[in-house]
């Protein structure tokens, strides 16, 4: 584990796995979720693959910078979304996160990435992928969408768990941790693997302030829909059938507006990354970054 400061002022928490000489491939994680979620087994095969994988905490979360008592107006940032006019000044946007990410390739000496993000990290790498093109090699969008609120609905039952209260210890924290299994893949799905999750998750970093200005940030940053429309990278866009949080209809859409972006719907996947399915995501994930590494090689 190791730290950087970033020139948007952030200390990132990160790590990286595989060697420096190889293409490297940032992971950006979602909502509230530390860099953890993206499981040392699966970065070991990612690096295996041939590449530096990089993970890290995204500000507002895990172990990076916290944006204590700062706050934002979730209600008008929403409500704004919702009618498609300006949003009302929230601490931060999408873009300032993106730039985080910058910042951190910069401090490890990366010139262009291919850049993966997962949920909110999906639209964070848009976000990446629109503001600073000359950065990334790839994009690749996992269950995630592109900023239409008329996509990637929730249903009624995975809102509901993730706008509940937060809970304030570790005893509400893994008491409400099976709520989770509302969005996760149903095939495969593990109440005992959950809890350990949430243990782990807890006791590394629990900081439930930081999630509500993140969903302001996702409101706030408004729709990407032009601006995707207009990109010129390699795309792979992943989203799961069983996906109740994010709905499938935000990884279609995503794929739609992307020119030439390939899109892999995967059968029993939710909004999550089951370890069953690890060789799928990253046989799909590497065969897409050797594609885009020999399309740059010959541009």
């Amino acid at each position: 584990m190791a730290r950087a400061l970033v020139l948007t002022g952030m200390e990132l928490e990160y790590d990286t796995f595989g060697s420096p000489t190889d293409p490297a491939l940032l992971l950006i994680m979602g909502l509230s979720a530390q860099m953890t979620v993206w499981e040392e087994d699966f970065c070991r095969i990612l690096a295996d693959g041939g590449h530096f994988v990089v993970r890290f905490d995204n500000r507002d979360c895990g172990l990076s910078t916290k944006l204590d008592g700062q706050v934002a107006d979730l209600a008008g940032a929403m409500t704004a979304a919702f009618a498609n006019e300006p949003a009302p000044p929230v601490p931060y946007l999408l873009a300032d996160m993106a730039a985080d990410a910058v910042g951190l390739l910069d401090h490890l000496g990366i010139e262009r990435a291919h850049v993966m993000g997962a949920s909110m990290g999906g639209m964070i790498a848009q976000t990446l992928a629109i503001e600073h093109p000359q950065r990334v090699l790839s994009l690749i969008s996992v269950m995630s969408q592109p900023g239409e609120v008329e996509v990637g609905v929730p249903t009624p039952e995975a809102a509901a768990a993730i706008f509940a209260p937060p809970p304030t210890n570790r005893e509400e924290y893994l008491a409400a941790a099976p709520m989770w299994m509302v969005w996760q893949s149903k095939k495969y799905r593990d109440e005992a693997a959950t809890l350990e999750l949430a243990a782990r998750e807890f006791d590394r970093s629990f900081y439930p302030e930081g999630g509500m200005r993140q969903v302001a940030a996702i409101y706030a940053s408004g729709r990407r829909t032009e601006a995707l429309q207009s990109l010129v990278v390699p795309a792979l866009v992943i989203h799961g059938r069983d996906d109740t949080l994010i709905s499938p209809d935000g990884g279609f859409r995503t794929a739609e507006l992307i020119p030439g972006a390939h899109l892999l719907f995967v059968a029993d996947m939710g909004h999550d990354l089951p370890r069953p399915l690890w060789g799928l995501l990253t046989d799909a994930v590497l065969s897409h970054t050797r594609r885009a590494g020999e399309l740059a090689a010959h541009s």
